[in-house]
């Protein structure tokens, strides 16, 4: 298995491995946490489980295409990716399909798939701040020349993601202010960003509370109930529903799970797929299973950090260190959620939860991680062969 992996997937194979595991597992699990999806849109779970066969196809194929390609390509269309990230993301404020009044996705005609454009937005950011960092790390005290060119970018995103989905918009930005601090950027500057960030957000909250036919931020009300029912008595407050599910379907798993199949509660727990997977995860395979998952996106992140370390480029190291923290906070954030720790919000496990633009984006990003790995590895080979070859002539 092992020289199979290093014959036709180069790099870490470790992070190969688990990934392979992880989305295999992915198959198993949709096809069993579907039939609230079945329920409410029709179909059987076959429907679904082909149709998210075809995304892990496509994020296997990405990957692997991906990986063969020099680190120096993602440096050299950091910016153009910036701007088609951009692009998609206004594309997607005008014209993006709706789903609970959020219009995330956008409809890719003829082949009936979906396409959320932050997906693509977050990895694309990360690259580009990552470019940014290193062309600007000896003005990095300036405010013109070394700060604000680099928040430009953040800002701009950010901004766009915000209006329809705020959780993913919090998680870009402290995935970012994480970026500016591992890159050396002065503290007080950070801390100027931040507070000037809270006062921004709450003078537009003030705006849409005192004009609401403006409708500046259409999902704020969403927002504020979820907070509220996390703090409200959950007992008493009907909207928790969901929520109370979760956590019962976490309790009902124990420490061996009910089996493959035999989850009640994730028949009345919306997104039981998706934003709820965990939740339905631990109710099918309990407390173990759950347990190794961690340790899974634990590893995942371990080698992640050591590849990135390992790199001699300073772009390659803040990249790697970027994606890295992304995916290990978006199967937090969702961890959290199902627990009750966090409130509700629309952030999937990667690699598990039901295929789309997430999980290929996932992939694509690592297979940056493995293309830095390739390199390496590549120039490895390369001073042993030199070392043999200079003991030979000796």
């Amino acid at each position: 298995m092992k020289n199979f992996l290093q014959k036709h997937f180069k790099g870490d194979t470790v992070i190969w491995v688990i990934t392979l595991i992880l989305l295999g597992m992915s198959l198993l699990t949709v096809y069993s946490f579907v039939p609230i999806l079945v329920k409410i849109e029709g179909g059987t779970p076959f429907k679904y489980l082909f149709k998210h066969l075809i995304y892990v196809a496509i994020g296997v194929f990405t990957m692997r295409w991906i990986h063969k390609k020099d680190p120096v390509f993602f440096s050299k269309f950091a910016r153009f990716g910036f701007y088609v990230a951009i692009a998609l993301l206004i594309f997607t404020f005008f014209f993006g399909t709706k789903v609970n009044d959020a219009g995330r996705w956008i409809k890719i005609p003829f082949v009936g798939l979906t396409f959320q454009s932050s997906d693509f937005a977050k990895l694309a950011l990360i690259v580009y701040v990552s470019k940014l960092l290193d062309r600007k790390k000896d003005v990095l005290n300036s405010w013109r020349e070394g700060f604000w060119p680099i928040m430009f970018p953040i800002i701009v995103i950010c901004g766009l993601i915000v209006k329809d989905n705020f959780s993913t918009a919090a998680i870009v930005f402290a995935l970012s202010l994480t970026l500016l601090f591992i890159g050396r950027v002065p503290f007080g500057k950070l801390f100027s960003l931040v507070g000037g960030g809270i006062l921004l957000f709450s003078f537009v909250v003030v705006i849409h509370k005192a004009a609401p036919a403006l409708n500046i931020l259409p999902r704020y009300e969403t927002w504020e109930n979820r907070i509220l029912n996390r703090m409200a008595d959950t007992k008493d407050v009907v909207e928790n529903a969901q929520a109370l599910n979760a956590e019962l379907a976490i309790y009902n798993g124990g420490i061996f799970g009910q089996g493959v199949g035999d989850g009640k509660l994730k028949e009345y727990i919306p997104e039981a797929y998706a934003d709820f997977y965990y939740s339905s995860f631990v109710e099918e395979f309990g407390l173990i299973s759950a347990v190794i998952l961690v340790l899974c996106y634990l590893i995942l992140l371990y080698r992640i950090i050591r590849i990135a370390l390992k790199s001699e480029k300073l772009f390659e190291t803040y990249m790697l260190l970027g994606i890295g923290i992304l995916i290990l906070s978006q199967a937090s954030v969702n961890m959290l959620v199902c627990t009750g720790v966090f409130p509700v919000t629309g952030q999937n496990m990667p690699l598990l939860a039901m295929g789309g633009s997430g999980l290929i984006m996932t992939c694509l990003a690592l297979g940056i991680v493995q293309s830095v790995a390739y390199s390496q590895q590549k120039k490895t080979e390369k001073v042993e062969t030199e070392n043999t070859i200079s003991h030979e002539s000796e």
